[in-house]
Parts: C-alpha cells; structure tokens; sequence
C-alpha cells in the first residue's frame, strides 16, 4: 500500500495554530513595510538633503533609522523566525511546496535582505561621515535592495493564492509560477500601502522634533506621502480584487467575517482624517497620537486583510493543489505530482497515515473517540479550532444538532465528494465519517456523544466475533 506522509499534526489548543501565524504574520507585515518605504523614504530625503544643502533632513534619517533598527528590524527579526517555525510547524507541506518551486528565488531575497540589514546600519551612522556621492548612493543601493525584497517575496505570497499561469500545471517552471496578473496587483497595492505605513510611523519620530519649521516641513512631507498612498492604495485594491480567481470571490462573498469591510473603510478613512489634521497644523502630530494611528493599522487594517488573505486561498494552501489540510488534491504534471485524493477515496485516512498509532487504525467502540480526534486533527485543524475558543470552531459549524447520524451525514456528502468549494475534498470512510461525527457531538453534547459510543458497543457485542486484524508493522 503506498502510504500518505502526512506530518503529526501541531495544534495550539487556545486559539488554533492559524491564529498563531496569523498573529506573527501581521506584526511583521507592519515592521517589513514600514522598513522598506522608509529604505525609499530615506533615498528621497538623502538626494534632497544634498541638493539643497539641508542637513536637518540627514538629522532626521538618523532618527527615523535608529528608531527602525528597533521597531522593524529588531521586531522583523523577531517575526520572521517565527513565521517559518509556525508555519512550517502548521502546514510543512505547503511550506515544502512553496521550497520546491521558489528555493533559488527564497536564496535571492536573503541576499537582498542582508544587503538591506548592512545598508540600514550604513545610511544612519555613516550621515555627516563619509562624503555626500557616497552616502548617496548607499542610501539609493539600500532603498533598492529593500523593494527588491518585498518583489521577491509578493511573488511567493501570489503563488500561495494561485500560480501565475495556468501553465504552471502542465509544464512547471518558477516563472510560470512566479509572475501573473494577481502578483502585480498585489505588489502595486502592497507598496501604495506600505509607505502609508511608513508616513505614519515617521509621525512618531518627526513628533519629537523641537523645530517648529523643520517639524511642520517634515509633517507635511508625511502627511501628503500618506494621503496620495492611502488613496492610491484603495484604487489599487480594486484591481488586486479582479485578479482573485474565482473561489476566492466565493470565500470573499460568504465566509469572511461581518467586521472585515467595515474595518477597512473605517481605518482608512481615519487614517486619512489624521494626515489631513497633521498637514493643517504639524501642532496636531504628537507621539501619543502617532503611536495610536499606527496601533489602529496593526489591529484594524493589516489584521482583517492577513484573516482575509488566509481565507480567501481556501480550500488550498499553496499553488491551489496543496489542501489547506496538507493532502494533494490535484494532479500537478509539470512537477511530477499527483493527487493524493484517489488513495484515500480507496484505503481511507486511518490506513495510509504514516504517524497514526496502530490501535487507531480500526475503529471500535472503545477508541472511536479518540480517532475522531485524531481525524479532526488531521482533516480540520489546520482551519478549525477543535475547542470553544479560536479561529472558527469546529463545533459552530453543525447548527444546533447532536445527532451523530446528521453529523456523519453531512461529513460523507458535502466533504466527501468536495462540494464545499472553500473546504477540502475530505473522502472519509463510512466508520471515519462516524468517528469524526462522534468527536464533533462530543465538543458540543458529550452526552449524546458517549450514547451513540455505547449503542455501538452494544451492537457489537451482540455481534459474532470478527476475525484478527492485520498490525501496521504486519501490512508494512
């Protein structure tokens, strides 16, 4: 039997793995853009100050540097890390999907971004130390180097939503993967966004400055970089929402939660309202109120658009063949893959699964439960938390039933023959579909759960004995 090397599943029970990703995606969204529309930022302001023989904005890179060797660099350090532990802990195989197309592409941003790290260190201590061509140019390479970064890696982020050409399928090549319609739109988008980030996390360190015509010339130079790329960024959007294939307008349309669109327009129209408040009088911008707009992006603005991301590629997780619960569900000619669908359709989860203990490989009444957690765990926790708690519980899904038949129903017809477009094709076994419904009634009615568990045992024992089962050693 060919066996489906599905990885032992990481499961945070408080919130859900997805909730934990997501959590350290957004903190680093905010650091990495606002690193590198600053990188641009400082270019501007170097070739400025040289120009016009304004050493105060020099002044000003140096804080606005040291304040991002904190904030973005310390924090995206941070971040970072922790996005590959996490993800690479909740979905391996869409990781190892991303690693098999993208490896050399991953290899260039690393390049880039040491490049950034070294130029960041270099534009703020070398100010007023080194001659001004040279400075100039170290803050060029370095706001280059930064964009250069976030290309590559909005190329990886478009193929996680769908490939760049369909061709992809039936030839392979990372080009084909790399570049379409949806990674321009989203690198278009991103980068309008990205100095809106920068404007206002600027307003922080510019607050501080004491000269009141240097403060309201700096104020100005934020607020209208703000508004162009905040309005900007709302047209753009548009254009990366007709780039979107069509399941994600589906999720869009039916599964994103009620505060999405309203979160959005409302951040954006208050960010708005502040750069307006801080280009009429530099008096408004303030430390206090500066930090409070950039705390409003982070939990209102990049914290719905990252749920809404994450949702949107449903049911897929990577290249629209990776099921967002680690199985292939499509054949994929050009990287020599095929879909994994077919081998459970014929042995099921609990035969193939390379990590599942033997004495959960036969459902009885004495272990259904427990293999129902373990087939939620394998089929539904990478979207659904298994608790009360979380993103999406599991249990909130079913209505107000406890009945496990209604449940095993449900899992054997919609799942099982994948016409829930935003859910995984999910091809259970009649006694799976039964232990999965049984842990499903257990999370809600635990009695209803342990009196189907216990009419089952009845059965069985009214039953003639069955004959011995192979071990998984003995079939291997």
């Amino acid at each position: 039997m060919d066996w489906i090397g599905l990885y032992p599943t990481w499961y945070e029970p408080g919130v859900g793995s997805g909730w934990v990703v997501g959590i350290m995606a957004t903190i680093h969204v905010l650091a990495s853009h606002t690193s590198v529309g600053a990188a641009i930022l400082f270019a501007y302001l170097a070739v400025l100050a040289y120009r016009r023989n304004q050493p105060q904005l020099l002044d000003y890179i140096r804080r606005y540097g040291m304040f991002l060797l904190v904030f973005s660099y310390v924090i995206g350090s941070i971040t970072g890390p922790g996005i590959w532990f996490t993800t690479t802990v909740a979905s391996p195989r869409g990781i190892s999907a991303l690693i098999h197309s993208f490896v050399w592409k991953w290899a260039t941003e690393w390049v880039f971004f040491v490049i950034e790290v070294v130029g960041v260190y270099l534009v703020v201590y070398l100010a007023g130390r080194v001659d001004q061509r040279t400075h100039m140019r170290i803050a060029v390479i370095f706001g280059m180097a930064s964009y250069t970064t976030m290309l590559i890696i909005l190329g990886i982020l478009s193929f996680m939503l769908v490939p760049g050409k369909e061709v992809w399928f039936t030839e392979g090549g990372y080009l084909n993967g790399f570049y379409g319609a949806n990674t321009f739109a989203q690198l278009a988008m991103r980068t309008a966004f990205m100095f809106t980030m920068t404007a206002v996390v600027g307003g922080i360190v510019a607050a501080r400055i004491t000269d009141p015509a240097f403060k309201r010339e700096i104020s100005r130079k934020l607020a209208w970089l703000g508004i162009v790329s905040s309005l900007v960024g709302a047209a753009l959007f548009q254009w990366y929402i007709r780039t979107l294939p069509e399941t994600a307008h589906l999720v869009m349309d039916n599964r994103l939660p009620g505060y999405f669109q309203p979160a959005i327009l409302t951040v954006l129209l208050g960010i708005l309202a502040y750069f307006v408040m801080t280009l009429i009088s530099s008096r408004t911008l303030v430390v206090w109120g500066a930090s409070l707009a950039t705390v409003s992006i982070l939990l209102f603005g990049l914290w719905p658009e990252e749920v809404a991301r994450e949702s949107i590629r449903k049911p897929w997780v990577a290249g629209q063949y990776v099921y967002s619960n680690q199985v292939i569900g499509r054949d994929v000619p050009g990287m020599g893959i095929k879909s994994e669908i077919p081998r459970l359709e014929a042995h099921g989860f609990l035969k193939t699964q390379v990590f599942l203990p033997d004495n959960l490989r036969v459902v009885t009444p004495d272990n259904m439960l427990k293999v129902g957690e373990s087939l939620a765990l394998t089929t539904c926790s990478n979207c659904h938390s298994l608790s009360s708690t979380g993103m999406r519980p599991l249990q909130n899904y079913f209505g107000a039933t406890t009945s496990v038949t209604e449940v095993e129903a449900y899992l054997r017809g919609a799942l099982s023959t994948g016409a829930t477009l935003y859910m995984p094709m999910i091809p259970l076994k009649p006694e799976e579909a039964e232990a999965l419904a049984v842990f499903i009634v257990n999370l809600k009615q635990p009695q209803a759960a342990l009196a189907h568990i216990q009419h089952k045992a009845a059965l069985a024992q009214a039953r003639p004995a069955a004959s011995p089962t192979l071990s998984f050693q003995e079939v291997r």
